[in-house]
């Protein structure tokens, strides 16, 4: 046999070993393919079993439903639920469920989650929900001393999870307020950067009127504080009595009994 021939088979031989390895590589990826479907263990695109991906669903799906009870409009909602470290693929009818009730929906929660057969066991998933909503900002420099009004406030998406307790979002709560420091444009507002007019001052001859079931009466007397809209301040409707009063209009005060 010449050299050719022989370099013919032997480059032929290869390839057939080749194409045979291949085939059985394809039989047996398809065939770990079926068994993982067969199984419940399919794979889905984004990494999880399709088990976990059934229950991060239902809880993404019970976040929002709670939210919208909570007050939450659907287009200011964005939930995230984290698959877990171990798979859910044995989770059977996953029944999510709030560990405390009256929980606050918004940031990071947790989730809890039952499993069907599961009677004294519970799993437990993380999630960030992301509640978008309005926040008063400054539309111009505000000075010390100067009444808000409402061509100089506006508005801006906000995540409310990250709001500071005293942040406004109501320009009703802002309108009318007196500033007590210089508030730059752009800058958000909160109820500690206003205070209330001033409607009664300290010294000043105020209406005072008692009223309770039955019976209205009406007083003269003497403001020893100064005090805006609903504060509580203290007056003198005579020389040995002395009231705490609540500021219902300029120079008039109530007392409830």
């Amino acid at each position: 046999m010449s050299r050719s021939s022989s370099l013919v088979q032997a480059t032929a031989s290869l390839s057939w070993i080749i194409a045979r390895a291949a085939l059985v590589l394809c039989v047996s990826t398809g065939f770990a393919a079926s068994t993982a479907q067969a199984s419940g263990q399919a794979v889905d695109d984004g990494g999880v079993d399709a088990g976990t991906g059934e229950a991060l669903t239902r809880v993404e799906s019970f976040l929002f439903e709670q939210a919208l009870a909570d007050g939450a409009r659907p287009g200011d909602l964005e939930i995230q639920v984290f698959p877990p470290a171990a798979s859910l693929a044995d989770c059977r009818q996953p029944e999510p469920f709030l560990p405390r009730a009256g929980s606050r929906l918004a940031g990071r929660v947790s989730v809890g989650l039952r499993c069907e057969g599961e009677r004294h066991r519970s799993r437990y998933l993380q999630a960030e929900i992301t509640r978008l909503g309005e926040r008063l900002v400054a539309a111009r420099d505000i000075a010390p001393g100067e009444r808000l009004s409402a061509d100089m406030l506006t508005s801006e998406r906000f995540d409310v999870s990250r709001l500071p307790s005293l942040a406004l979002t109501d320009p009703q709560a802002a309108i009318g307020q007196i500033a007590r420091r210089g508030i730059r444009q752009g800058q958000a507002l909160s109820a500690h950067q206003l205070t209330s007019p001033k409607l009664v001052r300290r010294g000043e001859q105020v209406a005072v009127e008692a009223s309770g079931r039955g019976f209205r009466i009406s007083r003269q007397g003497e403001a020893l504080e100064a005090g805006g809209l609903g504060d509580i301040v203290r007056v003198r409707v005579d020389r040995r009595q002395i009231l705490d009063a609540r500021v219902v209009e300029h120079g008039r005060l109530a007392v409830t009994y």
